[in-house]
């Protein structure tokens, strides 16, 4: 999937179908010339439902097609006839897809099962026919019910990677880097910071035809968390990731502060993500020697409470020891 096909947010108009209306209709045939009411309902409009789909992975189908309309219900007719109902339609989503109110930006619902559907505009309710209202005092009415109307609704849906591990880090750590490698993923690589502008999924192949899924999220700047740059949009995809991978790269200043950052911006933006599980990783190790490599090793023993790995993409070091421990930790 190309980053430009990736599409993990818009905004759709809906309009539910109108009930059809009622008939009025007096019964009439051959030597019955006064024949009491018989006219049908009408059917009910058609609904607009959002149904998960597991084998979508964006909401890139709906970039372009903002409007969606349902049919009406068609009226009432004679013979108590009921017009039919209008035709449903039906909006496939990717699981983790959020569906919220456009105006008062409040979680509508969320859609994270295959098949599960959920009724985002109610199509209206066919009025009855006139052969509802005879009664002993009114035995011809001459009325009969209209349709009710459609709802109309203004909502954005928000799509939540769900993914087994997500790769958190700095703009420029190296995480497109990464998933290009251990994964057939061909996301944007560049040697400048915010390469990474969507989102990129990766299916990581291990050992004895098994596999999990890792998602690059675009790097978090500090301040992400109260919305700076786009932090909102990219920390959102964090939210469904089970493991959590921290990927600061060797050259770094400090690796302990930028982790510290990392996992800060992360809390303030919704503390239950360090519940997760987490994994730091030290990239682009290919450019420490051994000597260097044991000094930082001893720094953050001291310093950290974390498992940590050192990995070079590049030069393809510590990858599999790196599978290894990601399966171990998905698993637990």
């Amino acid at each position: 999937m190309t980053e430009g096909n990736f599409v993990d947010y818009v905004k759709l108009h809906l309009t539910s179908g109108n009930g059809g209306k009622g008939s009025v209709h007096l019964h009439r045939e051959k030597y019955i010339t006064k024949g009491g009411p018989d006219g049908g309902d009408g059917g009910r409009g058609g609904h607009i439902i959002l149904r998960g789909n597991s084998n979508m992975w964006t909401l890139h189908h709906l970039k372009f097609k903002r409007h969606l309309r349902a049919e009406h219900g068609g009226h009432g007719s004679k013979s108590r006839s009921t017009g039919a109902d209008g035709e449903d339609i039906y909006v496939d989503v990717p699981l983790g897809t959020v569906i919220r109110d456009t105006e008062t930006q409040n979680v509508i619902h969320e859609i994270t099962v295959n098949g599960q559907e959920y009724i985002a505009a109610e199509g209206g309710m066919g009025g009855r026919g006139n052969w509802h209202f005879k009664s002993p005092t009114n035995q011809t009415p001459r009325y009969a019910q209209p349709g009710i109307e459609g709802q109309e609704h203004n909502i954005t849906l928000e799509l939540k990677i769900l993914a087994d591990v997500g790769l958190v880090g700095f703009p420029n750590a190296g995480k497109s880097t990464l998933l290009s490698v251990i994964t057939s993923a061909k996301p944007k690589i560049a040697d400048y910071e915010f390469t990474t502008l969507k989102p990129n999924l990766g299916i990581v192949e291990y050992r004895d035809f098994q596999t999990f899924v890792m998602a690059d999220i675009p790097g978090i700047i500090e301040g992400a968390a109260e919305g700076k740059g786009i932090g909102h949009r990219f920390l959102r995809h964090i939210e469904r990731n089970s493991t959590l991978l921290f990927l600061v790269p060797a050259d770094a200043p400090d690796i302990k502060k930028q982790y510290e950052i990392l996992l800060d911006e992360l809390k303030r933006y919704n503390p239950d993500l360090l519940d997760k599980e987490r994994l730091l990783v030290v990239s682009k190790c290919d450019m420490l020697d051994e000597e260097l490599q044991e000094e930082l090793k001893a720094e953050l023993d001291e310093q950290l409470n974390i498992s940590y790995l050192f990995i070079s993409s590049v030069a393809q070091q510590g990858l599999q020891e790196l599978k290894d421990k990601l399966w171990q930790m998905l698993n637990t």
